[in-house]
């Protein structure tokens, strides 16, 4: 069955993402508190295998996070990156989560950014991400297409606020071809949306 657009699925965005975290409370105070977002559902699971809590992100959005008393620890550089960027390594291994962006709206962005800083979170410097060689630019101008800050959360999760400074269109922003595995291009792989 296709959808009206001709897609196989009518996608609604994200539901939520499902993250593990070493201590709930903890976790409670870092995104209720101190990020402000509700609980908006909270369970203890069967047999005692844990709890799962779910935070409001906004747009109906939601980041849930497992607490599972015997998992093991954080692995830094495979599952989460060793640092924010610009500051150290931020690779992290096949199948992980580098890092989660919350979109915010551009005229708060400095705002927020403040205010993240008053908190005592440990932010990077704010990246204009533009189509330069650097993909970075020092001042905001026409070609930065989003601008982000990143911090960790008490679990090491990088987290990322970004506020979106100009649309997205295929012609302009879709214009790589995708890599294989062995650093091979897959030529022709990118067609402009009609």
């Amino acid at each position: 069955m296709t959808t009206e657009n001709g897609q196989n699925f009518a996608f609604k965005g994200v539901n939520h993402l499902a993250l593990v975290c070493k201590d709930m409370a903890r976790t409670v105070e870092f995104y209720r508190d101190k990020l402000g977002m509700p609980l908006t559902k909270t369970l203890n699971l069967p047999g005692n295998m844990g709890q799962h809590f779910f935070f409001d992100v906004g747009n109906g959005d939601s980041i849930a996070f497992f607490w599972f008393p015997d998992a093991p620890e954080a692995a830094p550089g495979i599952a989460a990156p060793e640092d924010l960027p610009t500051r150290g390594n931020m690779v992290t291994a096949h199948g992980s989560m580098n890092h989660i962006a919350i979109n915010v709206d551009g005229e708060n962005f400095d705002a927020y950014c403040d205010r993240l800083t008053e908190l005592g979170i440990d932010l990077s410097p704010v990246l204009n991400h533009d189509d330069s060689p650097f993909q970075v630019a020092p001042e905001l101008h026409d070609d930065v297409f989003v601008r982000s800050v990143y911090f960790f959360d008490p679990d090491g999760i990088c987290l990322e606020l970004a506020a979106w400074h100009r649309p997205l269109t295929p012609e302009r922003d879709v214009v790589h071809d995708p890599v294989r595995a062995d650093g091979t291009p897959a030529l022709h792989m990118v067609t402009p949306n009609a």
